[in-house]
């Protein structure tokens, strides 16, 4: 399997995305701030769970790399606070954005948690 297959992977993305689209209406200003912390953020908590995928053999990189991404995962809900507070964001996409983010949280750690179903060994 690829790790785009993932579920984790595919809420994660869509999240990211969903943030990019709603992060162009935010002000200029906050171009080199908010705007992009919060891009940063969501996109990690991607690339984070590629890499421990990746990194499935050997158990403890897995689970390292599977934090950074629920690291990453809740610093994107601060950055949405954020955006909500500034009334950049609606609280009904803020909510929402928060219900999806929260998902992906458990996702993680669902793999986290049962790493032998992600094909880690416990060597």
């Amino acid at each position: 399997m690829d790790f785009k297959e993932l579920l984790a992977y595919r809420k994660a993305f869509e999240l990211a995305m969903k943030i990019f689209l709603i992060s162009k209406q935010f002000p200029k200003e906050e171009q080199y701030s908010l705007t992009d912390q919060i891009r940063r953020a969501s996109r990690s908590v991607c690339a984070c769970i590629a890499e421990s995928y990746r990194k499935r053999t050997y158990p403890a990189h897995f689970k390292s790399k599977l934090s950074d991404a629920d690291m990453e995962n809740s610093e994107t809900s601060v950055w949405l606070d954020f955006a909500n507070a500034c009334e950049y964001i609606n609280k009904e996409t803020h909510l929402e954005l928060l219900q999806k983010s929260k998902e992906v949280g458990k996702l993680i750690n669902y793999m986290m948690l049962n790493p032998s179903k992600f094909g880690v060994s416990s060597k």
